[in-house]
């Protein structure tokens, strides 16, 4: 991922994990994925679940990329509120699309349910608003939820009922969710990595693929040690894809985000930052997200960068955004601060799709990756199945390439992300609400 990788607090509060070995020899399978994080795992669970032979690749460890270091928020929905989508993609597609994204909650949770995961699943996310602009928006959008979609877990708080929640500063209003959940990521993706190898799946750490040949009949996987042959390959590399299949890579841009966590906080100051234990974001264009630890750690991520490199210093680097919204912690140490890389699509949905039916794949979940990361999966292995039905819903979102090709993508994305937050300053818009 980067030269400079501090542990993150994720690893720190997680149990020591054996690595697999890396992949040797020539292999046989139904379907090979590749990528070990919570999009590849979920997939190979779910094929499992079918009846078919599966092997695993990752080119580091169980969870390296953004599966183990996000902010753990399971939201409901997708990344864009269901007012932009119909609009985007017409009333039916939009429906469809909301019943996925409460399936994919409740996926999550039957998972950690089914296999006994301990990761600290807590229930309630409230998005934030930081602008008054956004209270007509906010306050449409629940009660079209409740009208049109029959959805009643949203509910809007006014600032005296956001006051009671949280004393953040600088947040006007907002809308919790009470059916969204939130968890400690890496404890999750552990356990479905356990959970996959309990039902027969082969997983290889630091393997990294280097090359995969279709033919007519089937799939060819190049390793540096060894080779699997699939009749089906599930891609689920995400932000890592890279040279390895430049028709997806030129779909996602990968950026970086960053966390701290803070050393545990008194009583009072834990209920100073959500009296109710909710997962909050707020509504800035880069967003700033947080929640508390099972230890009452603040766990809070803010900041973006869009080169190959991490700051030197990411407490630092977040440390502003922290005190921006919570002043009091001036005092307060920070003990952790990391870093992760995840990819993003130009209109913030998810890629989802197959290449000539051997090559499957889901990627660009632009910050919603538990849960729709953990659908994409499910899907996929559905598909590869023969049940298309929900997988073609997301597979038939328009998804337009980034422009200017290798070389100039990183340049214009980091042009457009400054004109945008500056945009989002003077004239915000609802991002999503749940």
């Amino acid at each position: 991922m980067n030269s400079f990788d501090p542990q993150s607090w994720y690893q720190a509060s997680s149990p020591k994990q054996t690595e697999r070995p890396r992949l040797s020899g020539d292999h046989h399978t139904d379907v090979c994925v590749i990528g070990a994080g919570l999009t590849g795992l979920s997939a190979a669970i779910a094929l499992r679940d079918l009846g078919l032979n599966v092997v695993v690749l990752e080119a580091k460890t169980i969870g390296y990329g953004a599966s183990g270091r996000n902010g753990g928020h399971v939201g409901i929905g997708q990344r864009r509120g269901q007012l932009i989508l119909e609009r985007w993609l017409g009333l039916e597609h939009a429906k469809a699309l909301w019943q996925l994204g409460l399936e994919a909650v409740n996926l999550v949770s039957e998972l950690i349910c089914r296999f006994e995961i301990e990761c600290e699943l807590k229930t309630g996310n409230l998005f934030a608003s930081a602008n008054p602009k956004l209270t007509a928006d906010l306050q449409r959008e629940v009660d079209h939820l409740h009208s049109v979609y029959d959805y009643s877990g949203a509910r809007y708080l006014s600032p005296q009922e956001l006051q009671q929640e949280t004393e953040a500063h600088g947040l006007i209003d907002g809308v919790l969710d009470s059916n969204a959940k939130h968890l400690h990521p890496l404890k999750y993706v552990h356990g479905l990595a356990k959970s996959a190898e309990t039902l027969g799946c082969e997983i290889s750490e630091h393997t990294q693929v280097t090359r995969i040949q279709q033919d007519s009949d089937t799939v060819k996987i190049y390793t540096e040690h060894g080779t699997v042959c699939a009749n089906k390959v599930v891609l689920a590399c995400n932000a890592y894809i890279d040279q390895l299949e430049p028709r997806l890579a030129s779909k996602i841009m990968p950026i970086n985000n960053y966390m701290i966590a803070t050393e545990p906080l008194s009583e009072e100051l834990a209920r100073s930052i959500t009296r109710s234990d909710l997962a909050i974001a707020d509504s800035q264009f880069i967003v700033n997200y947080w929640k508390l630890s099972a230890d009452k750690r603040l766990l809070f991520g803010g900041g973006e960068t869009y080169s190959r490199r991490f700051p030197d210093n990411i407490k630092a680097f977040v440390r502003p955004h922290l005190l921006s919204r919570y002043p009091q912690l001036t005092q307060t140490q920070i003990t952790h601060g990391w870093g992760g890389t995840l990819a993003i699509t130009r209109n913030r949905l998810p890629h989802v799709g197959h290449i000539k039916q051997q090559i499957y794949y889901a990627q660009g979940f632009s910050g919603h990756g538990i849960s729709i990361g953990t659908l994409a999966g499910k899907l996929m292995a559905k598909a590869i199945a023969g049940q298309t039905e929900d997988f073609a819903q997301f597979g038939k979102i328009p998804i337009k390439s980034f422009p200017g090709g290798p070389l100039l993508r990183w340049p214009s994305l980091v042009a457009g992300m400054l004109f945008y937050s500056l945009k989002d300053k003077l004239s915000p818009k609802v991002r999503s609400l749940v």
